[in-house]
């Protein structure tokens, strides 16, 4: 196996002569990486809400009869029950 510990200071040094370089502030830019790391995000949100969509299409929100309004009480519930137990 290859000694890795002479290519990672290689790399080192070369990481250091490019940190060492002056930077022009006007000029700095995200470049191509960037780019790509935001549409990649972009296409991740997008695929993200279409599925959201997907999955809130199948759900069903209408209410059962048996739960009662959501607004009312367990008596209320309650003497409805009865009053279908009375009948039947």
């Amino acid at each position: 196996m290859p000694d890795m510990s002479a290519s990672a200071s290689l790399a080192m040094t070369q990481l250091a002569t490019f940190a060492a370089q002056e930077v022009d502030e006007d000029r700095v830019t995200p470049g191509v990486l960037g780019f790509i790391v935001f549409a990649a995000m972009a296409v991740a949100v997008w695929a993200l809400m279409k599925s959201m969509n997907r999955h809130m299409g199948k759900v069903d929100f209408k209410e059962s009869e048996e739960a009662g309004a959501p607004g009312a009480s367990p008596e209320s519930a309650a003497s409805s029950g009865s009053k279908a137990k009375q009948q039947g």
